[in-house]
């Protein structure tokens, strides 16, 4: 924070935090949201995520992108909009470098399959495995399980997305997040600080734009189908105007690189916008608004719906997707049978956590497991459970 940086009166104000669950020493050199945003990229989960994939799989090509590289990508937007509108950049940037941390290998095909195996346990949900990360899975101080986050960091996490409970909700509460909050209340039937809006709105952002890209690039479809999608198609036809000349990889960098900005600035306007006209005096007043503060215009809402139906017939059900999804599912759902069932093929440390065969506990710990996997490993454990010359190192 430089002595230029004002933060605005609705901003999440470190000196404000409501603090930790754990009791520790303030850090004289960093405020309380840099220490969670350290602790987070110190993470065993956070190093996991480079091997982790978005929508291709980690062997396919070292060129896409993968969980640490699109969570870069959130954090660097998200920092960019809280700065203008003079929000805590730092707890934006923790959310955003944790929001997916939770995440099983094989991007959603994984989490479709642990959602499925864990449905007679209580459920899985990436967002709820996140808080299971940072409160109780790291294991890296003396004195207390998980990363101690702050209070405004945790609550970020669980509801980034919005309220859990409430008008327009219908999901049930994840067991995670129930059995948390029942000891620690995050205030589930509100929206989150402006902050965590904007690091919610920012993964939307870096997603859209870099599935184009990655699209692109691995030939699931071209430049030309995208000429009809609202603003993406004008967008590349003002890339490729200006530069004529210009060669595809470096076009295609160009139009994304101006459609990210158009999104940015639109995101930017509309949030000014509502923060402006509901004029909310401190964080406290955002989260009892009940509405979102950060948002995107309803131009922009049609545009982003437009391009996630595209990307969703393009891409996501393209068939070479749909392969590797329907191995990458029949992975996570062959370990996690097996290991319930047999938990003393578990490695020693997961082991002895173990209560017995199919139990409640036994799956809880077998999905902690699992969605900890990066890719690569889960393929290679699958191989050392199932395939009998496999050696087991």
């Amino acid at each position: 924070m430089t002595a230029a940086y004002t933060p605005a009166p609705y901003a999440c104000r470190p000196e404000d935090s409501r603090g930790r669950r754990h009791c520790e020493p303030e850090s004289p050199t960093r405020t309380c949201f840099q220490r969670d945003r350290d602790r987070i990229i110190h993470s065993a989960a956070f190093r996991k995520l480079a091997y982790k994939t978005q929508v291709f799989v980690n062997h396919e090509g070292d060129f896409f992108r993968t969980r640490l590289t699109h969570s870069l990508e959130v954090a660097q937007i998200a920092r960019s909009v809280c700065r203008y509108l003079r929000l805590d950049e730092d707890l934006a940037e923790a959310l955003a470098l944790a929001h997916d941390l939770g995440h099983p290998p094989f991007g959603h095909a994984g989490e479709d399959a642990l959602k499925e195996k864990m449905e007679p346990f209580g459920g899985f949900d990436h967002n709820a495995q996140s808080l299971r990360v940072v409160t109780h899975l790291e294991e890296r101080y003396p004195h207390f399980a998980g990363l101690n986050l702050t209070w405004e960091t945790l609550e970020g996490v669980v509801k980034h997305n919005g309220p859990l409970t409430g008008e327009g909700t219908a999901a049930a509460i994840p067991r995670v997040i129930a059995d948390y909050v029942a000891g620690d209340d995050l205030e589930i039937d509100t929206y989150a600080g402006a902050e965590a809006q904007v690091a919610s709105l920012s993964d939307d952002i870096a997603y859209n734009n870099h599935d184009i890209d990655d699209g692109l690039r691995a030939g699931l479809f071209s430049v030309k189908d995208l000429a009809d999608v609202p603003l993406v198609g004008p967008i590349f036809a003002e890339a490729r105007a200006a530069h004529p000349d210009l060669e595809e990889p470096r076009l295609i960098h160009e139009a994304v690189r101006r459609l990210i900005g158009a999104m940015v600035d639109d995101l930017i306007g509309e949030t000014a916008s509502r923060l402006a006209d509901a004029a909310p005096g401190s964080s406290a007043d955002v989260r009892r608004l009940g509405v979102p503060v950060a948002a995107f215009s309803e131009v922009m809402r049609n545009n982003d719906r437009a391009l996630k139906e595209f990307l969703f017939e393009n891409m996501y059900r393209h068939y070479k997707l749909n392969r590797m999804t329907s191995k990458a599912r029949r992975v996570v759902r062959e370990i996690f049978a097996l290991l319930v069932v047999e938990p003393e093929c578990l490695p020693t440390d997961w082991r002895r956590r173990a209560e017995g065969s199919g139990t409640k506990a036994t799956a809880q710990l077998v999905a902690d497991y699992v969605a900890g996997m990066t890719d690569r490993f889960a393929i290679d454990e699958h191989r050392r459970l199932f395939d009998l010359d496999a050696r087991t190192p």
